[in-house]
């Protein structure tokens, strides 16, 4: 056990007032059962993304008149550095409280088109349905983080976009880009104008066209607007210059863009909060706002595919509030996004395993919800991941499996939200995690997958995983049997990543339900006096559906290289030998008397679950360190009690000694 003191004289040092205003720039300032600091650094403010979570973002609060007709309900999806989510969702949907028979063909609505001067575009415009876009963009990728990012395309975690990366994207049979779009931090002007930086355009524009160049589907939006300065169910949400900003910034972008081929769509908002019916109207005004400002355009716009949006983008939201414009002429479909359950996709609560009969239950009404709603309506879930910086493989493929599947029966095209960080790394070409998009690359043809046997059941003492074959320090090598579904196939070849072929019956053995690899071909890899680390990945593939990957780990237990103390207000980073595989499962916070840090509601969780704290909002972690967040610090302090952060690893047994634990002190009467 690591003691770090957090002694009197540091405390006395640090007032409460002032530990209250020592969050980061971009960290957590508030939310549901969140007991770290309330504050935010000078040229920060804190701003509700949701119950759940607060954060620091640049700039400074506002306060303007609401009109009478909004809630004053504050309530976003969380916005972070990478995609959001919604709030944590029960795990099954409620039905509509509305249906609409809506379709995408043109409304016989005596509503007038809106009209304009045409604008003059050199070259032939191929007019397309909905349905061509949506069937052609299947499957779907996102640039994300990159021009959405806040202030500046660089400012998070991707450099400058290279045409390269569309490239990359073509290469891995990906058919359409979606390209999410900021604009706030790139206004010249305020009202009535709002101007767009001219250069900004341009480069907007230099990208799509990068995309359009490899004859991908492209569809680009207005996204962290949406929360920057769209929110309608902010405190004094001033409705008519909302929606004065957004008209004049559709206005803009469409007549940049308006001589583009017809392989580019546009999308009105990203991810509108709304929280009641009445705000579902008010982002059902956005459509109807963008639609005007496209159509007024000219240019090729008045026959271009738009995406339409509900509030949050969610499927329930979406299902019950969605009504289209009453004067579309415009091919058009339905976009939202699916992140669900929260805990397994967020790495919530200790959660690391998916896939029980009410969760697959859930991901069907989940999405045939919308289908259902919207039964002769293009339908692009144009968001969706789970990422790969935290979770397990089997468990994850699992997911998008049965996601795609879902969608792929309901007819509802995919595009995997990419952050820069979990799938394509964007400077080397590499692809982070091959098997997913695979999987979802034949449930779209329409082929079953082979998946490795996992843990599903929450309540388990411990989890397997056939994505791995584990063999601790002074074990020595034995035959491993790997549970398989394979679903109808059956397995064709296995090949190390050096590319050489294993021999069928000598070096593996297969039965109508397992894999089993055997121990003169383990012990090439594996033994008792092997040092510790990953040792080999190998490659299955099958009659049918996309190919697998078994790591073979040698492990032991992880070292802390150092002891330092935990300073309040900041992260502490904590130097790690992780002596197997480079994950933490998850983060136990347990105070010496038995009390959670966080989330007591935990203690009617599994025994994996129990107490466990929440990646990124308290815990972290990377090649090098694992990290307690200073809001984990601040409730620490807080409490006043010691309180010990127990890191788990994989693979994940409760008593299997691969763990460490780390004991922050407030009082210091035991360091």
């Amino acid at each position: 056990m690591t003691k770090s003191q957090l002694g009197l004289a540091l405390l006395l040092a640090a007032s409460q007032g002032a530990l209250a205003q020592n969050s980061t720039p971009w960290g957590q300032c508030g939310g549901i059962s969140y007991n770290g600091p309330t504050g935010c650094p000078s040229g920060y403010y804190c701003f509700e993304q949701n119950p759940w979570y607060f954060q620091c973002i640049p700039g400074q609060a506002t306060s303007v008149t609401v009109p009478s007709s909004t809630s004053s309900a504050a309530s976003t999806t969380l916005r972070t550095t990478t995609s959001a989510p919604p709030p944590p969702p029960s795990s099954t949907s409620v039905p509509a409280t509305t249906s609409s028979a809506a379709t995408s063909s043109a409304s016989t609505s005596s509503a007038a088109q809106p009209t304009s001067s045409p604008g003059v575009c050199s070259g032939s415009f191929s007019k397309i349905s909905a349905q061509t876009w949506s069937s052609g963009a299947n499957p779907g990728w996102n640039l994300g983080n990159s021009l959405d990012a806040i202030p500046n395309e660089d400012s998070w975690n991707n450099s400058p976009v290279e045409s390269v990366v569309f490239d990359y994207v073509v290469e891995q049979g990906i058919k359409s880009v979606r390209i999410p779009v900021t604009y706030t931090h790139h206004l010249t002007t305020g009202s009535p104008d709002w101007k767009i930086n001219p250069a900004w355009l341009s480069r907007v524009e230099a990208v799509i066209d990068q995309a359009l160049a490899r004859d991908l589907y492209v569809v680009t939006n207005v996204h962290h607007d949406s929360w920057e300065w769209a929110d309608v169910t902010a405190p004094g949400a001033d409705i008519d210059e909302i929606q004065e900003r957004f008209r004049a910034i559709w206005v803009q972008i469409a007549d940049k863009l308006k001589c583009k081929s017809s392989r580019l769509s546009f999308e009105s908002l990203n991810e509108a909060p709304a929280n009641n019916a009445a705000q579902g109207q008010l982002v059902n005004e956005f459509n109807e706002i963008f639609l005007e400002a496209v159509v007024e355009s000219g240019g090729h716009n008045p026959d271009r595919v738009l995406h339409f949006v509900s509030g949050h983008m969610d499927p329930i939201k979406t299902s019950q509030w969605f009504e289209p414009p009453a004067n579309v002429e415009n091919p058009w479909l339905l976009h939202f996004h699916y992140y669900s359950p929260y805990d397994f996709v967020f790495g919530a609560w200790g959660k690391t395993v998916w896939g029980t009969p009410e969760e697959l239950a859930a991901v069907s009404s989940d999405l045939g919800v919308v289908r259902g709603n919207f039964t002769d309506v293009p339908l692009v879930l144009g968001e969706y991941d789970v990422s790969v910086t935290h979770t397990e493989p089997a468990a994850r493929w699992a997911w998008f499996d049965h996601v795609a599947r879902v969608a792929t029966d309901l007819d509802i095209t995919l595009m995997v939200w990419d952050n820069g960080l979990d799938h394509l790394d964007r400077n080397s070409g590499t692809w982070r995690d091959p098997v997913s998009l695979a999987i979802v690359d034949a449930a779209i043809r329409g082929e079953r997958n082979s998946l490795p046997g996992r843990t599903v059941d929450p309540s388990a003492t411990s989890q397997f995983s056939s994505a791995f074959i584990w063999n601790k320090v002074g074990q020595a090598a034995r035959n491993v049997e790997l549970p398989w579904s394979f679903n109808g196939n059956t397995l064709t070849g296995v090949k190390t990543q050096t590319g050489a072929s294993l021999t069928a019956g000598t070096d593996y053995t297969t039965s109508g339900t397992a894999i089993t690899f055997t121990q003169s071909f383990l012990s090439q890899y594996v033994g008792a006096t092997v040092s510790p680390g990953s040792k080999a990945n190998l490659t299955l593939t099958f009659s049918a559906g996309a190919f697998s990957n078994v790591e073979i780990i040698q492990w032991n237990t992880p070292e802390f290289l150092a002891e330092p103390d935990a300073v309040p207000g900041q992260d502490l980073s904590i130097p790690i030998k992780y002596n197997g595989w480079a994950m933490v499962a998850a983060v136990k916070a347990i105070s010496k008397t038995g009390t959670y840090l966080f989330d007591d509601w935990t203690m009617w969780l599994g025994d994996l679950q129990k107490g466990r704290a929440t990646f990124n909002n308290h815990w972290f972690f990377d090649g090098e360190q694992v990290v307690i967040r200073a809001a984990a610090i601040e409730a620490v302090l807080n409490l006043n009690e010691p309180v010990d952060f127990t890191f788990e690893f994989y693979p994940r047994a409760a008593g299997n000694g691969n763990t460490l634990v780390y004991t922050i002190d407030p009082t210091g009467d035991d360091c």
